[in-house]
């Protein structure tokens, strides 16, 4: 890795793509997923439309950079795909990966007028990657190492200062989740058995993962050891290092099982992946025996309201088609229905078909599927799809997903679909115990402390919120810690020198009523002519910070 790091955006996007061109990857994929997370990190800021779009040349404006704000959204809550895809192929080539998505974040944070909420969403969006793949020791200058510069009055240099402040914590993560285990309190464990080269990731939600059925147990974490080889991204000799050690298998059936079970809940979700699982591989021995096999459809419906692990599930139902021989390749390409329309007849056919050849070898999972009915865009995005997946169903499998009654009648409405979409998996909401739990594991996955106190406030907020089809379950106790982050680094902001137990320590002031859990959709956000979005008329001064337990503050 190399030992300079910037909080430029422009620089932190080509040292991406430079990661991603020594992984093999594809550059042109990498690059998008960079400047889809940097947009997402940087909405909450002031005006960081403009800034985003000179940094990465992007000539279309708000309405660019919300778009992509609108897709980088997942990337908070799971790996990207080139992120996902490098973990499935336990690429020696992870790390190095992992870690410039997550200066791209931080330096994401810097764009136009600071705000701390996207502090907490860079946090979450870096914990997010990190959690995909090992990371270098602390002999090994991180991604999170911001250049120091004299502070310049009116650029947001106190927020800098915060980010760095985070980056220091990052760092410290880092050394923590190498080597041998350690319980957090710091006293080292030796085990027999070297730790698996892909930590559990404790953060990847929704709907979160149970870490004491995972290696290591809930409180063990890997200790610092010797480095281990991140590939160089920053000149001509990118990964020499790591081309030099033969790459692992991909992940086994068993081993992404295992993840499945770990998840918080989602119980007759489980038992239904692990049934498909059992009649797929007896039809694959069967085949190789040369039976007669009845032809299964491998297509699936998730029907679910948002934040119910549906993206998760879909995620490992790739891996483990993959790992049964069902797919080459078991890559997730997750779109909904702005990636699969375009704005004129004829050119949503192409927009499909091209969408469809990227996730060939893998899973499609369309989000909101249902949207796709009642006008002649959508059926022709549908026509495509059918005859895509008739084309392509040797190395293809699609997942809808979305509310169960529209998905119901989204799926009756077209013969081509009712006939491949013969399995419905349903995806309860969580329980206010499961939603706590994965509350924790989302911030301990980020490395913070949630208290007594903090849950204790968590349950009062779960009680009082209105629960419907809208509601946002694993999402919206996302969306409160991202905040909580927030608030913690403003709450921070005039202590010199935290302590690392204020840096890691949640306050329940902290916790506060998201105005709206539904996020990720800008397209019915007013947005004003710099590129902000417009606040409702009663809202206060935008030009102030109102924190609660704070003055506003200019």
């Amino acid at each position: 890795m190399s030992t300079s790091s910037t909080t430029d955006l422009a620089a932190a996007l080509d040292q991406l793509v430079a990661a991603a061109r020594a992984a093999g990857a594809d550059e042109a994929a990498a690059r998008a997923e960079g400047e889809a997370l940097a947009a997402t990190v940087a909405r909450p800021n002031k005006g960081a439309f403009v800034a985003w779009g000179e940094q990465t040349g992007n000539g279309g404006g708000a309405e660019a950079f919300f778009d992509a704000a609108s897709r980088g959204g997942r990337f908070r809550a799971g790996p990207t795909p080139v992120m996902a895809q490098l973990s499935l192929e336990r690429s020696g080539h992870a790390p190095a990966y992992a870690q410039a998505l997550g200066e791209v974040a931080l330096a994401a944070t810097l764009l136009g007028q600071p705000d701390p909420q996207a502090i907490g969403n860079a946090t979450m969006a870096t914990a997010a990657q990190l959690g995909e793949a090992p990371v270098p020791t602390s002999a090994t200058p991180g991604a999170f190492d911001l250049p120091a510069r004299e502070p310049v009055a009116g650029v947001g240099d106190e927020m800098l200062e915060q980010v760095r402040r985070m980056g220091d914590q990052v760092r410290r993560q880092l050394a923590a989740l190498q080597g041998g285990v350690r319980d957090v309190s710091g006293a080292t464990d030796p085990v027999s058995d070297p730790p698996p080269s892909f930590p559990p990731a404790l953060h990847d939600a929704p709907p979160g993962v149970d870490p004491s059925q995972t290696s290591g147990g809930a409180d063990r974490v890997p200790e610092p050891s010797e480095p281990r080889g991140v590939p160089e991204v920053s000149d001509g000799s990118a990964g020499a290092q790591a081309d030099q050690e033969p790459e692992e298998p991909t992940k086994t059936v068993e081993e992404l099982l295992a993840e499945l079970d770990a998840l918080i809940g989602l119980k007759d979700v489980k038992a239904e992946i692990h049934r498909q699982a059992a009649v797929l591989r007896i039809e694959g021995l069967r085949k190789a025996q040369g039976l007669e096999t009845p032809t299964i459809t491998r297509h699936l419906v998730f029907n679910g309201n948002p934040g119910t692990g549906k993206t998760t599930v879909a995620r490992l139902v790739a891996g483990i088609y993959r790992a049964l021989g069902l797919l080459s390749k078991g890559q997730l390409v997750e779109v909904d229905r702005s990636e699969l329309v375009a704005g004129y007849l004829g050119q949503t056919a192409q927009k499909t078909a091209e969408v469809v050849k990227s996730a060939e070898g893998g899973v499609l999972f369309i989000d909101e599927a249902y949207s796709l009915s009642g006008d002649q865009y959508g059926k022709e995005a549908i026509d495509t799809l059918v005859k895509e997946m008739e084309d392509k169903r040797d190395d293809l499998v699609v997942i809808v997903a979305g509310y169960p009654l529209p998905m119901a009648i989204f799926i009756s409405e077209n013969p081509g679909l009712e006939s491949r979409f013969r399995t419905t998996i349903d995806f309860d909401d969580y329980t206010d115990d499961e939603l706590v739990a994965i509350f924790g594991l989302m911030a301990k996955g980020a490395d913070y402390d949630a208290g007594d106190d903090v849950v204790e406030r968590l349950r009062e907020i779960l009680a009082d919120v209105e629960r419907g089809p809208s509601f946002g379950n694993a999402r919206y106790v996302r969306n409160l810690l991202e905040a909580a982050i927030g608030h913690h680094a403003w709450r921070l902001r005039e202590v010199a020198e935290p302590t690392l137990e204020q840096l890691r320590t949640l306050s329940p002031d902290d916790l506060v009523v998201p105005e709206d859990d539904v996020e990720d959709d800008l397209e019915d956000d007013p947005v004003a002519e710099d590129g902000t979005l417009v606040p409702p008329a009663d809202a206060p001064d935008p030009g102030l910070v109102d924190l609660p337990g704070e003055e506003a503050q200019p």
